[in-house]
C-alpha cells in the first residue's frame, strides 16, 4: 500500500468502529477515577484490547497499560501515548458522589482515541506495511493533585514520582522507545468563533514544584488562647507573605503561586495545632520557578517563626518546562491538516502544565490539541459536545502521524531519531529534576 492508501485504510477502520468508541468514551466519562486509582478505566480499555487479541503489560505504574504493536522492521519504535485520570470537580452535572471526580480535562477522550489508533492499525493490517514498532500507552495520573495521597504512595513505595508519565520514565518503561506523539481534547471554537479543530501544540506552557506544608502548634482550648500556638494563624501569616513577595515576580516569568488549605484544624473549640496546605510554583522557565519557590518558602517559614510554630515544608518534583522537536511538530502538523484541513488548524502554545514536558526532555515529543470541548476546563461547566472530533478524528490524526513517521523504511522517523538532541539523559533527569526537590 502507499502511505495515502494506508491512511485511508486506517481511518476507515476508525469509523468502522465509531459507535463502539463512542461508547467507550462515554463509559469512562461516567465512572471517572483520580490519579493511580483508574482500575475501572483500566478495566474498560483492556475489554477492547482483548478482543484484537493484543498483548498487553497492565498494573504498570499502578493502573497502566503498555500495549507494543510490531511492524514488520524495527527501525523506530513510537510511543502513542493517552491519559487516564480524571479532575476534582464537585459541582459537576457528572462528578463522583462520593470522590467527587470528574473528567473536565477530556482524558476520557484520550484513553479512548488511542484504543481507536489499535483497532485502526491491526484491523487495517498497515503494521505489516510499516518499518517500525507502535507502543501504544494509557499512562495514569497527569493531573497533580491529592499530594498526601501520592505522597502515601511514595512513602509505601508503590511509586517513586506523582507524574505518571514521570513513573514511567523511571521505571524504564521509555527506554527503548525514540519518539512519543499524544493529543488532548480542547475546544473547538475560539474567542472569534472560529471552528479550530486541531493544534499541533508548542512550548509555551509552564513547569512548575509542588509543595506540601504543614504547620505544628499547641492545641489549648479555644477560650485560653494564651496557652496554645495556634498553627491556623501561623499559616495566614505565611500566605500573607507569599502575597507580599508577587510583586518581586518578573511578568516575563509568568510566575503562579496558588496555595489551598487543605486542613484547617480539628474543632472549632480547639486552638488549631496541625494545619495542611498544598501549593505549586509555577512558571515558564525552571531557573525562575526555583528562585521562587526558595521566596514561597522563606514566606512559609516567616509565618511559623511569628508565632513560633514550626513549619514543614516538603518538597515535590512538579512537571518541567515545555520543549518541542519542531520536526516532530511539522510531521504531525501535516497529518492535523490532512484530517481536518488547513484552515482548521494552529501550531500555537499552551498556558498548563503537562508531564509530557519531562518525556520531551529526553526525546523528540508533540502534544497535539484536537477539539470537541466546551465550557471551562477543570470547571462545571466543562463537556464534550463533538466526541467524534475528540476520539474520533484525534485518533485519525495519531494513525496518520505514525504512518508517516514509520512507512517507506520510517524514513521520517529515523531522520528525527538521529537529528534529535535530548536536553538530558533519562538520568540527568532522574538526578537534576526529579531530585532536584527531594
Amino acid at each position: 500500500m502507499t502511505v495515502n492508501e494506508m491512511k485511508q485504510a486506517a481511518c476507515a477502520v476508525i469509523d468502522k468502529h465509531a459507535d463502539e468508541l463512542l461508547e467507550l468514551n462515554q463509559a469512562i466519562f461516567m465512572e471517572p477515577e483520580l490519579g493511580y486509582k483508574e482500575f475501572k478505566t483500566a478495566d474498560k480499555i483492556k475489554k477492547h484490547l482483548d478482543k484484537l487479541g493484543l498483548k498487553y503489560q497492565d498494573g504498570v505504574a499502578i493502573t497502566g497499560i503498555v500495549t507494543p504493536l510490531a511492524g514488520r522492521d524495527h527501525k523506530v519504535r513510537l510511543s502513542i501515548m493517552g491519559e487516564l485520570d480524571a479532575v476534582v470537580v464537585p459541582n459537576h452535572k457528572f462528578a463522583d458522589p462520593v470522590t467527587h471526580a470528574a473528567h473536565c480535562c477530556g482524558h476520557n477522550s484520550q484513553a479512548t482515541s488511542v484504543v481507536g489508533v489499535a483497532y485502526a492499525l491491526v484491523e487495517s493490517g498497515v503494521m505489516n506495511e510499516l518499518d517500525g514498532d507502535v507502543v501504544l500507552m494509557h499512562v495514569p495520573s497527569e493531573e497533580f493533585v491529592e499530594l498526601e495521597y501520592r505522597k502515601s504512595l511514595r512513602d509505601q513505595g508503590k511509586i517513586s514520582l506523582l507524574g505518571g508519565k514521570q513513573e514511567f520514565i523511571k521505571l524504564g518503561v521509555f527506554d527503548d522507545i525514540d519518539m512519543m506523539i499524544m493529543q488532548h481534547t480542547g475546544g473547538t471554537e475560539d474567542g472569534d468563533g472560529d471552528p479550530i479543530k486541531a493544534n499541533a501544540g508548542g512550548g509555551t506552557g509552564m513547569g512548575f514544584v509542588g509543595k506540601l506544608i504543614r504547620y505544628i502548634g499547641k492545641e489549648s482550648h479555644a477560650a485560653m488562647p494564651s496557652q496554645g500556638i495556634n498553627a491556623l494563624k501561623a499559616a495566614q501569616i505565611g500566605l500573607a507573605a507569599i502575597d507580599a513577595n508577587r510583586e518581586t515576580f518578573r511578568d516575563e516569568d509568568t510566575i503562579r503561586v496558588h496555595p489551598i488549605i487543605t486542613k484547617g484544624g480539628d474543632l472549632v473549640n480547639v486552638v488549631p495545632a496541625d494545619v495542611r496546605l498544598e501549593t505549586y510554583v509555577r512558571g515558564n522557565n525552571t531557573e525562575a520557578i526555583l528562585a521562587a519557590s526558595e521566596k514561597v518558602d522563606r514566606a512559609l517559614q516567616a509565618g511559623a517563626y511569628a508565632l513560633g510554630a514550626k513549619c514543614e515544608i516538603t518538597q515535590l518534583p512538579g512537571y518541567m518546562c515545555p520543549t518541542e522537536c519542531d520536526e516532530l511538530k511539522d510531521v504531525v502538523y501535516d497529518n492535523l491538516k490532512y484530517v481536518f484541513g488547513e484552515d482548521h488548524c494552529k501550531r500555537d502554545g499552551m498556558g498548563g502544565s503537562t508531564d509530557a514536558s519531562d518525556v520531551a526532555h529526553i526525546m523528540p515529543t508533540c502534544h497535539m490539541f484536537i477539539g470537541g470541548a466546551a465550557g471551562t476546563f477543570h470547571g462545571e461547566s466543562y463537556c464534550v459536545p463533538r466526541p467524534d472530533i475528540a476520539v474520533l478524528d484525534a485518533a485519525k490524526a495519531m494513525v496518520c502521524t505514525a504512518i508517516d513517521l514509520l512507512a517507506n523504511g520510517a524514513e521520517k522517523g529515523l531522520h528525527i531519531k538521529e537529528n534529535f538532541k535530548p536536553l538530558m539523559t533519562k538520568e540527568e533527569y532522574l538526578e537534576k529534576w526529579c531530585g532536584l526537590t527531594e
